[in-house]
């Protein structure tokens, strides 16, 4: 019989996830779900972005000068100034460390947690190793999943170490997370970032989405 992983005798914090040498699917097998990693479309705004190239700029002017060694760092001078931006554009509630429990086995806090007009996106910052904090930001979207009473098909999230953004998408009826392969670096991809953000938060976030999926699961088609 194989072993698990993860001890229902134990406590877990999201953040014990992140530090699990198990793969990802086999997490995410203890608690019912799976995992497909593909190139993922996800939905993007089409409304002006009047901030845009200042957002930018700033960003430029001060990637220089911060020491990305720090989580702080990457958490107060990257990622927040984009959340700033977004919420310009689209007014969500924005809970930072925002603390969520189901169980002995989900529960911690949640680097960043918004919500607009019903829809739900979480952030997972990250100093680095976006492959093990991907591992965490699944973890927090399964309990998400399980306390949220939004009827939304899909929950989003993000993993980030603020000059890198990576997402997921759960996907609740069929109990299965999307890791989208895509990356979008700040400040090159900024703009389309941004667009995707604000198309999650949107009430209408679908309208423009394409057939999600453009890529076959490639870590299957290799076994």
């Amino acid at each position: 019989m194989k072993t698990p992983i993860i001890d229902s005798n134990s406590s877990y914090s999201f953040a014990d996830y992140f530090k699990l040498s198990s793969y990802i699917e086999e997490i995410l097998n203890e608690f019912g779900y799976s995992l497909e990693r593909c190139e993922y479309q996800l939905p993007q705004s089409r409304q002006q972005l009047d901030r845009l190239q200042d957002l930018k700029d700033r960003l430029r002017e001060n990637l220089p000068l911060l020491n990305l060694n720090n989580e702080t760092v990457r958490r107060e001078f990257l990622i927040a100034p984009v959340l700033m931006d977004l919420a310009h554009y689209v007014r969500p509630k924005i809970r930072v460390e925002f603390p969520l429990m189901l169980n002995e086995q989900l529960k911690g806090n949640l680097d960043y947690y918004l919500e607009a007009q019903g829809q739900v996106l979480i952030i997972e910052a990250k100093n680095a190793d976006l492959e093990s904090g991907f591992a965490q930001l699944a973890v927090e979207l399964i309990a998400l999943d399980k306390w949220c009473e939004t009827i939304e098909p899909c929950l989003y999230g993000a993993v980030s170490t603020g000059n890198i953004w990576q997402f997921a998408i759960l996907h609740r009826k069929e109990q299965g997370i999307t890791q989208d392969l895509n990356l979008f670096r700040v400040p090159a991809d900024l703009e389309e970032l941004l667009r995707i953000l604000i198309a999650i938060l949107s009430q209408h976030h679908l309208e423009g989405a394409g057939d999600g999926k453009i890529v076959a699961d490639l870590m299957r088609d290799q076994d």
